[in-house]
């Protein structure tokens, strides 16, 4: 049963309010991204959807990313995602590796050698 069916159905008179993430069914935090939008110097009037749609984005890359991230672990035989295999999967992406430049990585000591694919 959704949440907003399950409030109708409630017997309080009372309306719950519910957040802009839960309204758009996302994970991350709408509220926080909207106010980092307008404490930042980028622009002074936003869009009431500016926000949501920058958080959608937000997390459709962060589920590609993990996702990517996950399988580059599975294929090492780990079952955690460490930093290196979040890296790697940027990099082998040729679409991520282009919108993350290499210069926004950290450069680590010592790279760990890339594991031969069979």
């Amino acid at each position: 049963m959704s949440r907003r069916r399950h409030l109708q159905n409630c017997h309080s008179s009372k309306r719950h309010s519910l957040s802009r993430s839960t309204r758009a069914e996302l994970q991350f935090p709408v509220s926080r991204v909207d106010r980092l939008l307008r404490e930042g110097q980028g622009a002074h009037r936003l869009s009431s959807a500016t926000p949501v749609f920058l958080t959608a984005v937000l997390e459709y890359l962060m589920a590609n990313i993990l996702d990517l991230a996950g399988q580059e672990a599975g294929a090492n035989h780990r079952v955690r995602i460490s930093p290196e295999h979040v890296q790697r999967a940027l990099i082998n992406n040729e679409n991520l590796r282009h919108l993350f430049q290499p210069s926004a990585f950290s450069k680590p000591t010592a790279s760990p050698p890339a594991p031969e694919r069979k």
